[in-house]
């Protein structure tokens, strides 16, 4: 009886190796068979005691390139005129956008024609009033932004509103210039 006590009380407070899966240590599993006399053990793939293979870093296969858009107007329009817009999208660069654009507004009569929006990696629209409300208060034109084309139409529509004493505004011009995957294959 002595003896049973003193063996549980010696498995319960002094520690000893555990074994896994029989007769090998964690991390491995046994391999091959004893009753021949070929037996072993091998790390289970991804476990604690396996040889860690490190997975090659990953490679890229491409790059995300930005892409431009910009808003032209003429500020030179003469009495009976039509306001001449220039615009351009998915340009490389800001000053490609803008240089297209103020060709493009030169290109249908513009006199002096600046860049007044300028946007990348996003949509924009353009609004402007009503003729006869640009007749009477001289319009504004307004240009808004967003990653989403409806929200930079509504953005557009809704500020012409605020500012045009008729409230009537249409939007002229919407485009999108998202960036565009370059593949490096």
């Amino acid at each position: 009886m002595k003896l049973v006590f003193f063996s549980i009380l010696f498995m319960i407070f002094i520690p000893a190796q555990v074994m896994a899966e029989g007769r090998c240590p964690p991390g491995q599993y046994p391999i091959g068979d004893e009753r021949h006399g070929v037996a072993g053990c091998a790390p289970i793939p991804g476990g604690q005691g396996a040889a860690a293979v490190p997975a090659p870093a990953p490679v890229p296969t491409g790059e995300w390139e930005t892409r431009w858009g910009a808003i032209a107007q003429d500020y030179a329009r003469r009495e009976g005129e039509n306001l001449a817009l220039g615009v351009s999208k998915s340009q490389k660069t800001k000053d490609d956008a803008s240089s297209v654009a103020i060709d493009e507004c030169r290109r249908v009569g513009g006199h002096d024609c600046r860049v007044v929006f300028s946007y990348k990696n996003q949509c924009a629209a353009l609004s402007m009033p009503e003729a006869a409300e640009m007749k009477r208060s001289g319009g504004t034109l307004v240009a808004a932004g967003d990653p989403e084309e409806g929200v930079a139409r509504r953005d557009s529509l809704r500020s012409c509103q605020s500012r045009s004493i008729g409230g009537k505004c249409n939007v002229v011009y919407s485009a999108c210039s998202m960036s565009e995957f370059r593949s490096f294959r």
